[in-house]
């Protein structure tokens, strides 16, 4: 009978939960070394241990959700406003830049006419206009107009930099700007310039 009562007495062995990253008990990980690294697997496998661990884990879930939604619903505005309004921004953006090879982006040139006096052997004077074509004007149209205008030769050829530009025979500089304006509208005259001494100077 007494050994039936120190049986029945005697403590049954506790089972401890041991964390596999820190190798203490669950209870005690807060105070061990990588009590960070332990809360995930702390909050799935002792979460009664840990309350605020599983309160703060939802309230993070919570607010990443919330984020999500809002980056969702700003997303799906903005492609509504851009929907709305296909010609505006989006298109003007696209017409401004240019994209270049390597990714690079190169803006919009200035639209702005050009002209410069150039003597070549000594004699030869030419006179030269740059950016015609950026105020949508076909440069060959350009050249056989001002070649019958002044009575000379003209022709299209490309610049030091590739770009296209017409070559006039002879010293026209002055006189070619009213001709610019009259035949070309969309051509203003403040956006007609002189190439002086190296300077680039206004014609208006």
């Amino acid at each position: 009978m007494e050994k039936l009562e120190e049986m029945a007495e005697k403590p049954q062995p506790v089972k401890v939960l041991y964390c596999p990253i820190c190798s203490l008990p669950a209870e005690y990980c807060e105070f061990g070394p990588d009590f960070e690294k332990c809360k995930p697997w702390l909050i799935n496998n002792a979460p009664e241990l840990y309350p605020d661990l599983c309160k703060e884990a939802n309230e993070k879930e919570v607010e990443k959700v919330s984020e999500q939604l809002q980056s969702v619903g700003m997303s799906s505005a903005d492609g509504a406003a851009s929907s709305a309004q296909p010609g505006d921004t989006s298109s003007s953006k696209q017409e401004e830049v240019k994209r270049l090879p390597g990714g690079k982006i190169k803006k919009k040139e200035k639209q702005e006419v050009v002209i410069e006096k150039v003597v070549r052997n000594r004699r030869k004077c030419i006179t030269i206009v740059k950016g015609l074509d950026l105020f949508g004007v076909k440069l060959s149209d350009a050249s056989k107009k001002l070649g019958k205008k002044f009575a000379t030769g003209a022709s299209v050829v490309k610049g030091p930099t590739d770009k296209e530009q017409i070559d006039v025979q002879g010293d026209i500089a002055y006189d070619i700007v009213e001709f610019i304006t009259e035949t070309w509208p969309a051509v203003p005259e403040t956006a007609i310039f002189f190439i002086e001494d190296g300077k680039k100077v206004p014609a208006a």
